[in-house]
Order: structure tokens, then C-alpha cells, then sequence
């Protein structure tokens, strides 16, 4: 029953996205934070769906220790999910991402519209100073930005090497960095079609602030954070 559940999400969340990609690229030269909330509405949409479908929802803790101004979210990535519901969860936003997506028909057009940074991976060094020099625009026009610092999505148990580019912008734009946590990859595997039914757990750590802080610091203690509670998420909860 899952994966027939799951066929019938997939298949309206392609519909709803052909569907609504008409309406994210007419934003596309509005006020970004205006766009994001339009863009929103898909996400918000998704995530129901993904509910009363497959009866996968999230519980989220520690949205208190948000700060007042944006900042860099520091986010384990384990699924496609996040992608979504961080939408749903956090204040405006941009993610950085490679600039190849946004040649993919519909989806990529749509997710152009959202403001994205965009990075070419060719050269390390390159996507670096990508991230910082687009990144503080983002943060001056008063969204936040999401980075997944491993990469790519890492499979539940597992961590990736922790790239130091989220750290490096959160100095240099002198704006706190936030870790996150969640265990979205236990129910929404990568490369599964079947989504399996219970609570995702989302856990928001304190803010890090830059000051006096090297970027190395700041990436170790954020990586720290999310390796010490990954397996509280893990232990505790699991797939129904």
C-alpha cells in the first residue's frame, strides 16, 4: 500500500508542478521575498498532499532559537523532503544550488523564479566565492539562505565531509549560522519511490554568531551540533 500511496502522490506532484509553473515564472521580476511567498503556496500544497496521502507529516523543535535577522541555515540533507518542507518551515529563503537544475524543464524553470544562488561546481574555489558574493544579496534583501553543507543528500547513518562555505558566508555577511537537524531520509529515501508513513523530526539548533569566530570553528561546532543530535532523531523515531 505504501508504494501505491506513494505512485499517487508522485503523480499529483507532478501534475500540481506543470500545473503551477506558469504562476512562479509570471513573479519572476517581483520583490524576492514576494516571490517566495508565491512560491511557497506550491510547497505548502506538497506537503499536505504528502500527509493525507501517505501519512508522512513533520514535527518541528527549537523554532524559538530562530534569530530576528536572516541568517544561514545549516542543514543536514538527506532527502529530497527538506527541499519542500523547509519552505513551509523558515522565513524567505534561497538555496544554493547547481545552476544545471534550473535547465530542467518546469521544475527548474519554476525553481529560477524562486532566486536561487546559483553555483557551477567546476572549480571549487569558484562556487566559493559564487556562494559568498550572492549569498550576502540575498541576505541584504532580507532572505535567508539554505545550505547543505555535505553536498548532496547522504543516506540516514552516514555523514558527508562538511564544505565550509556556509561558515565562510555567515562571516562574512556577519549574520548568525543555523544548524539543523532531521531524520527525512528514514521515510523518504533517495532514488525510492515509496514514502513511508510517520513523523519526520526536525530539530533547530542554537545560532552560532561570528563574532571572533574563524570559519573553521564555526563549521566544526556547526557539524558537532548535527552529528550529536542526528542520533537522538534516529534512536527515537522511525518509520510506522
Amino acid at each position: 500500500m505504501n508504494t501505491l500511496r506513494s505512485l499517487v502522490f508522485m503523480t499529483l506532484l507532478i501534475l500540481l508542478t506543470l500545473i503551477y509553473w506558469p504562476i512562479a515564472v509570471s513573479v519572476y521580476f517581483c520583490e524576492p521575498k514576494f516571490r517566495s511567498r508565491v512560491i511557497g503556496v506550491w510547497a505548502h500544497v506538497v506537503i499536505w498532499l504528502l500527509k493525507a496521502i501517505c501519512g508522512l507529516r513533520h514535527r518541528v523543535v527549537g523554532l524559538e532559537n530562530l534569530p530576528d535577522q536572516p541568517a544561514v541555515i545549516f542543514s543536514k540533507h538527506q532527502s529530497a523532503w527538506e527541499t519542500i518542507a523547509y519552505q513551509t518551515i523558515f522565513p524567505p529563503q534561497a538555496w544554493v544550488l547547481k545552476r544545471s537544475l534550473l535547465y530542467i524543464p518546469f521544475f527548474g524553470w519554476g525553481l529560477a523564479a524562486t532566486g536561487p544562488i546559483k553555483i557551477d561546481r567546476a572549480t571549487a574555489r569558484k562556487a566559493l566565492e559564487q556562494v559568498v558574493t550572492q549569498g550576502k544579496a540575498v541576505l541584504e534583501e532580507g532572505r535567508w539562505v539554505v545550505i547543505f553543507p555535505e553536498g548532496t543528500r547522504i543516506a540516514p547513518g552516514q555523514h558527508g565531509t562538511y564544505h565550509a562555505s556556509a561558515a565562510l558566508l555567515a562571516i562574512r555577511a556577519g549574520v548568525p549560522l543555523v544548524p539543523v537537524a532531521h531524520n527525512a531520509g528514514d521515510f523518504w529515501r533517495r532514488r525510492e519511490l515509496s514514502k513511508r508513513p510517520g513523523v519526520i523530526q526536525v530539530r533547530v539548533g542554537e545560532p552560532i554568531y561570528p563574532d571572533g569566530m574563524k570559519t573553521r570553528e564555526m563549521n566544526r561546532l556547526a557539524e558537532e551540533w548535527i552529528r550529536n543530535t542526528m542520533p537522538e532523531i534516529s534512536d527515537a523515531y522511525s518509520p510506522e
